[in-house]
C-alpha cells in the first residue's frame, strides 16, 4: 500500500525534482518542469501550482530564502529544498519505483465494454488503434534515438518504458484482431448474433444471472 503522504499530489514530486537542482522561483519551476515534460510523467493540474508549493512550505519540504523583484513584475519568492524535502524525494521515487499500484488506462476502459460493439466494427476500430500506435512508436523511436545523441540515457529511461509498453500493445493487438478475423476467438458467434438478431444469448443471460449481485443471495 502506498504510504499517506502529506502533500500527495504528484505535482509536489515533480517540485522537489526541480529544485533538487538549484533554487528557483514558482515561474521558473513551472518553466522548468514543462520543458523536462514532466506533464507527459505525470498527471500535472497546473491550476493546483501554488497551493501545492505553499502545502510543502507548510509541511518543511521547501522554504522560501529570498524575494526578488523585477521591473513592474510581481515579487516572486525564490525556495529550495530542505533536507525534510530531499528525504520525500528519495522515499517517494522508491515507492513509485518498487511498488505495483492499480493503473486504470482509458483503452482497459474501453476493452471492458467492447461487446457493445459489432464484432466488425470492434475490428476496424482496433486496426485504427493498431495503426496509430504504429506510426506512433516510429515517431517516438526516432525521437528518442536523436535525444539519446545529446541526453544521458538515465534521463530517458521513462521513454524506454513508454515504447515497450506500446510495444507490447501493438504485439497484443495483432494477436488479438488474428483470432477475431480468423473466426478463432471463443464466444466470436455469440457475440455477432446477439448484435444482429437484437437478442441477448441464453448463456449471456445465464451468466449475468451466475455473476449478479443477487447471485449470492439466499433463502430459507
Amino acid at each position: 500500500m502506498p504510504k499517506r503522504r502529506k502533500v500527495g499530489n504528484l505535482l509536489a514530486l515533480a517540485v522537489l525534482s526541480a529544485l533538487v537542482q538549484r533554487p528557483m522561483h514558482p515561474y521558473e519551476i513551472a518553466t522548468t518542469l514543462r520543458a523536462w515534460g514532466k506533464d507527459q510523467d505525470m498527471e500535472i493540474k497546473w491550476g493546483s501550482f501554488y497551493t501545492v508549493i505553499r502545502n510543502m512550505d507548510k509541511h518543511g519540504m521547501v522554504e522560501a530564502v529570498e524575494s526578488l523583484r523585477e521591473g513592474r513584475r510581481p515579487e516572486r519568492t525564490v525556495y529550495r529544498i530542505t533536507d525534510v524535502g530531499r528525504a520525500e524525494l528519495v522515499d517517494w521515487a522508491r515507492e513509485l519505483v518498487s511498488t505495483p499500484m492499480p493503473e486504470h488506462p482509458r483503452f482497459r476502459a474501453g476493452l471492458s465494454v467492447l461487446a457493445a460493439l459489432h464484432p466488425d466494427e470492434a475490428v476496424d476500430l482496433l486496426r485504427q488503434r493498431l495503426d496509430r500506435l504504429d506510426d506512433a512508436l516510429r515517431r517516438d523511436r526516432e525521437t528518442l534515438d536523436t535525444h539519446l545523441r545529446e541526453v544521458p540515457r538515465l534521463f530517458l529511461v521513462e521513454s524506454e518504458y513508454d515504447l515497450a509498453m506500446r510495444a507490447a500493445e501493438t504485439t497484443w493487438l495483432r494477436a488479438l484482431l488474428a483470432e477475431l478475423t480468423s473466426g478463432g476467438y471463443p464466444g466470436l458467434d455469440t457475440w455477432r448474433a446477439f448484435h444482429e438478431t437484437g437478442e441477448m444469448p441464453a448463456e449471456l443471460t445465464e451468466l449475468a444471472e451466475r455473476t449478479g449481485p443477487d447471485s449470492a443471495d439466499t433463502t430459507d
